[in-house]
């Protein structure tokens, strides 16, 4: 998130918001990835085994669908 938001984004783009998906637990790696957004960072959920890429792409599906 911070790397598309120091590099990639553009004037017209707005601040990213992202999905963080680690097979472990990194705490440098979640300071690096959220450190100086201007928004709260919240952690939603730890998985210990991640779903399989159908899988996720149900869960992703389902989590659009509550703010459609």
């Amino acid at each position: 998130m911070n790397y598309y938001n120091e590099n990639e984004k553009q004037e017209t783009d707005n601040t990213p918001i992202g999905l963080i998906l680690c097979a472990g637990k990194n705490e440098n790696l979640v300071k690096y990835t959220t450190a100086n957004l201007t928004q709260q960072v919240f952690v939603s959920k730890y998985l210990t085994n991640l779903p399989n890429e159908n899988d996720l792409k149900k869960i992703i599906e389902q989590e659009q669908k509550k703010f459609i």
